[in-house]
């Protein structure tokens, strides 16, 4: 019978994976599961997968060289996610081992963030309600509306695209900085300095990898609107923190929306940032629902099965480097 670990904690395997998705890879196969509270360290791996076929990884469990090489008999690594920064793919590749992701399934809820926050930003919703709870009527202000204004998407991947889509319906000008997508005629092709500068909302959506690591700074913030706001719902390590609070403190920009960051455990927004009276600050929230939830770890739970059966599954990463998989498979008839 194949063995399946599943990494998560007992609190994210509850929170952030599932009950369905559990009983899923129950089904497949003999599961095994982490029992603590705290993330497996990579010899805590090893021993737990010591004779397994597939790992379902979770983000805070690195899946370094050194636990390819320990585990011969490990077919594939699947990430319960898109986000595969925690897994050394090239040792992955080097070793035979297979690793996938999970498809978008979390697009839905975070562009419903995305929006939420976008209205608040623009008609101060969240400084309203403060007031009044603090038992101040507050005034009537002015406020921005978002029909007609001008939204400058850093990163055309999936929520980029998904966001255009929405932001133009509503009315929106949209342009779009992303130097190797095909960007649609409906938008505007944009280098970042041209986005800061026309940007009435900066949403920055870029992937985060090296070559991006604090894109978005100083230089960035300097040339944007006085008037205009900054979204990041990518990844904290995309942005020059100490720059981001240097633009509010000195109103180089008029606020920001934040569901990332770069605090530990979890990416999370710091404090320095959160409790700033121009920031609207969530904890890496912007996937968490029932629904994104579920939809990620279904795809690992059919990923699973399809490696079992001998199959390359349809969001495989390193195909072509699967050797492991390619000598487990049956000889065909």
């Amino acid at each position: 019978m194949a063995r399946i670990v599943l990494t998560h904690t007992r609190l994210d395997r509850k929170d952030k994976y599932g009950d369905a998705a559990v009983a899923g890879l129950n089904a497949l196969g003999s599961l095994a599961v982490h029992d603590g509270d705290e993330p497996l360290s990579v010899d805590g791996l090893i021993h737990l997968a010591r004779d397994a076929d597939v790992i379902v990884l979770d983000r805070m469990v690195p899946g370094e060289a050194r636990l390819f090489s320990a585990l011969p008999g490990l077919v594939a690594v699947h990430r319960a996610a898109m986000d595969i920064r925690n897994i050394d793919i090239p040792a992955a590749s080097a070793a035979g081992v297979l690793v996938t992701r999970a498809g978008p399934g979390f697009i839905p809820a975070v562009t419903e963030l995305i929006l939420g926050q976008m209205v608040d930003l623009a008609r101060g919703m969240s400084r309203h309600v403060a007031e009044y709870r603090a038992g101040i009527v507050p005034p009537q202000r002015p406020s921005m509306q978002l029909a007609g204004r001008t939204a400058g998407i850093a990163g055309f991947g999936n929520l980029g695209r998904r966001m255009a889509e929405i932001l133009a319906f509503m009315g929106m000008r949209v342009l779009v900085s992303d130097p190797e997508a095909n960007i649609p005629s409906a938008y505007e092709r944009a280098d970042l300095d041209r986005l800061a500068a026309e940007s009435d909302f900066l949403l920055c959506l870029v992937i985060h990898s090296p070559k991006t690591e604090k894109l978005m700074n100083a230089q960035v913030f300097r040339r944007m609107k006085p008037t205009a706001f900054f979204l990041n719902h990518s990844r904290g390590g995309l942005v020059d923190e100490d720059d981001l609070k240097r633009a509010l403190d000195e109103d180089w920009i008029a606020g920001a929306a934040l569901d990332v960051g770069r605090a530990p455990p979890d990416d999370t927004p710091p404090l320095a940032l959160g409790r700033h009276p121009k920031v609207l600050a969530t904890p890496h929230v912007g996937g968490m629902v029932p629904d994104s939830v579920a939809s990620q770890a279904a795809d690992t739970v059919e990923q699973v099965a399809s490696v079992l059966a001998g199959k390359i599954p349809k969001y495989a990463v390193n195909p072509d480097a699967a050797t492991r998989l390619a000598q487990r498979r049956p000889p065909m008839p």
